[in-house]
């Protein structure tokens, strides 16, 4: 599934089409794509995995869900498109095996821009709030979270707690207030390096936990499994990663 910043990049690519506007919409989209006829584009935006073309009165919300893919001015030989608009001049976006939908009225009505990880206006107390009251959830379960941290997926989860040295496991709650601290600085810290890396090409070679064997700095094997509530897949050291809460 990409992560916020791989939507990033996305709307950096298209930023291009605002001021265009839409002459043709097709793909098998369940949506009513008249409606997109002859309607300029305002802007291209992103709230965590979620990019917006928006529209006057309306955004089509485009989510990549776990296999998804786009195209800019190009298209798939051997695939039809989830949504596909035209422009003049023969200009095209194409989105495919994904999920589209409409979000009516203005976006600061559905959007939180606070709770994006990667936006100007993400706000680290409000999120240490939303922390603070969920002691239970385990920390895996959180960083997924994307009323919290919208954008985190699992490989950024993933490093970010082996960087703290906090197991996956962790009750919140039982975790010091510096290490919540850390925990929300690295989701940003990492989301840019994560979208630094990822323009370069060199995204994994940076993974020091994301589906690696072994413990760089124990130089011992992971464990690895699907925990908490969200069923992610997690690897983490069981020496170097400290398990606060219940045992």
């Amino acid at each position: 599934m990409p992560e916020g910043p791989s939507i990033v990049i996305l709307k950096e690519l298209a930023a291009g089409f605002a001021g265009k506007t839409i002459v043709k919409a097709e793909g098998r989209a369940l949506i009513d794509k008249t409606r997109l006829v002859q309607q300029p584009i305002l802007a291209i935006r992103s709230w965590g995995k979620h990019f917006l073309i928006e529209l006057p009165g309306l955004t089509v919300r485009i989510h990549l869900l776990m296999f998804g893919s786009y195209r800019i001015n190009e298209r798939k030989a051997d695939a039809v498109p989830t949504l596909q608009l035209q422009f003049a001049h023969g200009e095209e976006l194409n989105f495919y095996t994904c999920s589209v939908k409409f979000v009516e009225g203005a976006l600061g009505d559905t959007y939180d821009w606070r709770a994006d990880v990667m936006a100007d206006e993400w706000d680290p107390k409000l999120a240490l709030k939303k922390l603070v009251a969920m002691p239970q959830t385990l920390a895996c379960d959180a960083l997924l979270d994307q009323t919290v941290f919208s954008g985190v997926g699992n490989i950024i989860k993933n490093e970010v707690l082996f960087r703290i040295r906090v197991h996956p496991l962790s009750n919140l709650g039982a975790m010091p207030a510096a290490k919540l601290r850390e925990l929300l600085k690295e989701a940003r810290v990492y989301s840019f390096e994560f979208l630094a890396w990822k323009k370069a090409f060199v995204l994994k070679q940076h993974w020091l936990a994301h589906t690696k064997a072994m413990c760089p700095r124990r130089a011992i094997p992971f464990h690895k499994g699907k925990l908490g509530l969200t069923q992610r897949r997690s690897f983490y050291c069981e020496r170097c990663q400290i398990r606060y809460g219940e045992v």
